[in-house]
């Protein structure tokens, strides 16, 4: 009897050990959606792109996954795949702060994610605690045809026209278009996680680029972008540059 409480005392204290091993943290990535140098305010506001055409914003949606925080000799650490889809929505000032926790403690020089939903879960494979968010958000076409990627919608007035409405809707296609960007940013300074506190990363996302940064695209040229083999791959590949870290 000594012996089996000798032994069960001992294996918890190996498990006590090896939790101290391998301490975790929390983390927060605050997302913060502007126009160039303006907060984004939906509805209200009027923004020019380099197309000179006015547009107001009523929407703003897009999916971030697959989180990874990278250490300055190269190791990173992988968020859960399973709980690693977000929407951010502008109009859900909740959904753009997203808590992170149970990360191995370390110091961090950089943070990966994806836009979208990458071709191993496409189009509503393996992520099946995210498709009532998504479908909640309007973040689904169908079940066949899968996510959208970024919901971006409002109206326009192009130069010397008339006001008219448009709407961008991304998403990969089967695996024919696929429509997935990453995105790697370097943090100013490494940042710390630990079992002492939640730290935080700010990103800024420029919703100009969506129209003028790699690609230029004038909603005057067409308006209304969903299934879009020619266009939305050029928009996705701006979505990819509008992230920074807002210092």
């Amino acid at each position: 009897m000594k012996k089996i409480i000798y032994l069960i005392c001992l294996s918890l204290f190996m498990y006590s050990c090896k939790d101290d091993d391998n301490p975790t943290g929390s983390l927060s990535l605050q997302f913060t959606n502007v126009v160039g140098t303006n907060a984004l305010t939906l509805e209200t506001e009027n923004y020019t792109n380099t197309s000179n055409e006015t547009y107001t914003v009523s929407e703003l949606k897009y999916i971030i996954s697959n989180i990874t925080l990278i250490k300055a000799n190269g190791e990173e650490f992988i968020y859960p795949i399973a709980q690693s889809y977000f929407v951010i929505n502008e109009a859900d000032a909740n959904s753009k702060t997203v808590a992170l926790s149970g990360i191995t403690a370390g110091e961090y020089a950089q943070i990966k994610f994806g836009f979208g939903i990458d071709q191993s879960n496409y189009p509503l494979n393996g992520v099946n605690n995210f498709i009532p968010t998504a479908e909640e958000t309007g973040m689904l076409w169908s079940w066949s045809a899968g996510y959208k990627f970024l919901k971006f919608e409002g109206n326009f007035t192009p130069d010397g026209g008339t006001q008219d409405d448009f709407i961008l809707h991304v998403g990969s296609h089967g695996a024919t278009l696929d429509n997935y960007k990453e995105v790697v940013l370097d943090l100013p300074s490494s940042i710390a996680v630990n079992e002492s506190g939640s730290a935080t990363i700010n990103i800024k996302a420029d919703i100009a680029k969506i129209f003028d940064s790699t690609n230029t695209h004038a909603l005057a040229t067409k308006s209304d972008i969903q299934v879009d083999p020619v266009n939305a791959p050029k928009i996705a590949e701006n979505v990819r540059t509008m992230f920074s870290i807002n210092n």
